[in-house]
């Protein structure tokens, strides 16, 4: 073995040794994330049951200070006793399911002094830290409240993980879809519908890419049957994931296994 054939003979051995086997080439066109928010109990309890139903981990983003009566959250569709706490989203979380933070107080940073905003993404990410066994602050993606952020507010947080996701809107210029492959850091952009049912939506905007050139679509959802803004039906989701999974060209995948695959 020449020297060169040792050092990638090396490389391919150390790859093996993080990632638990060599990663294949990724060879989907399309990829489809569903991001559910701010950490129903009940509903990301189905939402993961689900999943593992079809050979799928879920994408979760939970409040840090969701399940603290001392912290209020400020939203009429979020009700405390809905919400779950670090328990539950480390046994989700020790199933394979993405736990990723969801804000401190999900407040619209936008909203609120910009030093007050920085201190809140602060202690959200240090609560997930000291909280979510075996939290990376590398493999993190922080998810704003509201998809309401800044470009001071994307730098700030971009500095301590390696991306996060916003309003479509505000990174997307030509496209509902984000592009692939990726390098970090990264801003990315996702779309939601409410305050009412969102299955037709969904249905919609997911056929719609189906049809497209491809690349990544991610889609903001929340809680399943009447919990939290722009709920899904669980039925819909158990036909979605179903028909989703029977599709050769399509990966559905939580955000920061993207990140893994095409970093």
């Amino acid at each position: 073995m020449n020297r060169r054939q040792f050092i990638k003979t090396s490389a391919a051995a150390g790859a093996a040794m993080i990632y638990g086997r060599l990663p294949p080439k990724y060879t989907k066109s399309h990829v489809l994330t569903l991001s559910f928010d701010d950490g129903f109990k009940k509903s990301f309890y189905r939402i993961t049951e689900i999943h593992q139903e079809y050979g799928l981990l879920a994408c979760l983003n939970v409040i840090a200070t969701g399940h603290l009566k001392e912290y209020p959250i400020q939203d009429d569709w979020i009700k405390k006793d809905m919400l779950g706490d670090f328990d539950d989203w480390n046994t989700l979380k020790s199933q394979g399911h993405e736990v990723m933070p969801h804000t401190w107080q999900h407040l619209n940073l936008t909203k609120i002094p910009l030093e007050q905003a920085k201190q809140n993404i602060d202690k959200c990410l240090s609560f997930f830290a000291e909280n979510l066994e075996g939290y990376q602050a590398n493999e993190t993606v922080y998810n704003f409240a509201y998809n309401a952020s800044t470009p001071e507010l994307d730098n700030y947080v971009l500095e301590r993980v390696p991306a996060l996701r916003t309003g479509g809107w505000l990174v997307l210029k030509d496209s509902m879809a984000n592009p692939l492959p990726i390098a970090s850091p990264i801003s990315l952009g996702c779309w939601g519908h409410g305050p009412d049912y969102c299955d037709q939506y969904i249905d919609q905007e997911v056929n719609k890419f189906l049809t497209s050139e491809g690349d990544w679509l991610i889609l903001n959802l929340h809680g399943l049957d009447g919990e939290g803004w722009g709920p899904l039906s669980t039925n819909y989701l158990d036909s979605l994931l179903k028909r989703l999974v029977k599709i050769d060209h399509l990966g559905v995948l939580p955000t920061a296994e993207v990140l893994k695959k095409f970093s």
